[in-house]
């Protein structure tokens, strides 16, 4: 097991690891394999990993309960598109101000986010 003084800084895997939450935009499922890689290979190297990595496998696995959840919504009252359109929303532009979070050495915050990974 390596000891922290082994791990180094290193803020633009930070960075990346936010981002790549945006692949969901291009592959529909790139924006959990690819955080959940760097998050399984770097979390024991870079300071702070292990818990960015949580932070945003726990935010991806909320958007999906969310994206689930709102399905019946759609097909029962209607209600569901718009709350879909939220998550969708929500799903862009909390890994990019994370990611700026990152990148400046504040903390990062997923709101409304499931802790089912601790």
């Amino acid at each position: 097991m390596e000891t922290y003084a082994a791990m180094r800084e290193d803020r633009q895997m930070l960075v990346i690891t936010h981002i790549s939450q945006l692949l969901d935009l291009i592959t529909g499922f790139g924006g959990f394999i690819v955080p959940l890689i760097l998050w399984a290979t770097q979390k024991d190297k870079v300071i702070g990993m292990d818990a960015h990595g949580k932070m945003v496998m726990n935010f991806q696995i909320s958007l999906f309960i969310y994206s689930i959840i709102c399905i019946p919504l759609i097909f029962l009252f209607g209600i569901g598109f718009l709350l879909l359109g939220v998550v969708w929303v929500f799903g862009i532009i909390m890994p990019i101000i994370n990611a700026i979070n990152a990148s400046n050495g504040e903390p990062c915050h997923y709101p409304l986010t499931i802790e089912l990974i601790k």
